[in-house]
């Protein structure tokens, strides 16, 4: 039987998706490229553990900013397993709620909070690159094929350092990215987002009207595929991390990968392996 029977490129329904071997070539493909940026700035890559603490992300005003979107790790109560669902069960199965325990860990919605957890405290003698790619949860109103999920792939490039250096670290990839989809033949706006770190009532939303600090890439049909963010000194802040002396800047360069896969099937037409030829014969970017 062949393999594109049994593995079809992407099955996605209800939220969740499965990539088949032509879909995680291409996946590989696209975040060789983004690694490649990394590397040429002189980025670290670095891999963070899958959950957050409900405490760390409180330090950044998540709940504050994205009660929306958070999915919590409960611990399930086995006091009364004869009470547990069995086989067989309906396909919409749910845990009622008093059978789950307080939830001190959460599933996290961005691939960077981590890197600045794992920082805290740090006095850092320069600027400090690095690139990461998680698992990301997000409770969503709907769902709707590889444009959103319950769960997805985030690769970030983060600059930590002295105001001047991570905006330049934005600027550098906005380039990369714009020149990136030009060769692909995918046509992108920039748009000017509100920033999801800063409480929209508080002083630094303010300042984000006035100085734009979050901007996305923007397909044709409307789909945000990769963003640029600016945080001024919050999680420096926040995470208490010096440079130099000095509070920390940060900025972040972010990739929703599964949905660069969904704008490349539709610009070639469900054509897998051109995509591929197209990412793979991007010229790879030296430091």
């Amino acid at each position: 039987m062949p393999s594109d029977h049994l593995f079809p490129p992407v099955d996605v329904a209800d939220g969740f998706v499965t990539l088949g071997p032509t879909a995680v070539r291409l996946r590989s493909a696209l975040d060789a490229v983004f690694t490649g940026w990394a590397a040429a700035a002189g980025a670290a890559e670095v891999l963070y553990p899958p959950l957050t603490r409900v405490a760390d992300l409180a330090r950044f005003d998540y709940f504050v900013n994205f009660p929306h979107l958070a999915l919590a790790a409960a611990p399930l109560d086995t006091s009364d397993t004869g009470g547990l669902p069995r086989h067989p069960v309906a396909r919409d199965e749910r845990l009622s709620a008093d059978r789950l325990g307080d939830a001190g860990l959460m599933l996290p919605s961005a691939a960077c909070y981590n890197a600045y957890l794992a920082l805290a405290g740090a006095r850092l003698d320069r600027p400090v690159k690095l690139t990461t790619i998680a698992q990301c949860f997000r409770r969503e109103n709907e769902y709707a094929g590889l444009r959103r999920l319950h769960g997805f792939t985030m690769r970030e490039i983060i600059a930590i350092g002295d105001p001047e250096t991570v905006k330049d670290h934005l600027d550098t990839h906005k380039s990369l990215i714009l020149g990136f989809a030009d060769h692909l033949g995918l046509k992108l706006v920039t748009e000017t987002a509100t920033d999801p770190f800063f409480d929209a009532n508080g002083s630094r939303a303010v300042m984000q009207k006035l100085f734009p600090t979050k901007e996305e890439f923007v397909s044709g049909g409307g789909l945000a595929i990769a963003s640029v963010n600016y945080h001024r000194n919050f999680f420096g802040e926040r995470a208490d991390i010096l440079v130099s002396g000095t509070q920390a800047s940060t900025s972040c360069v972010a990739f929703g990968v599964e949905r660069w896969l969904h704008v490349l099937a539709g610009r070639f037409d469900g054509d897998w392996d051109a995509a591929y030829e197209a990412v793979t014969s991007f010229a790879p970017v030296t430091a």
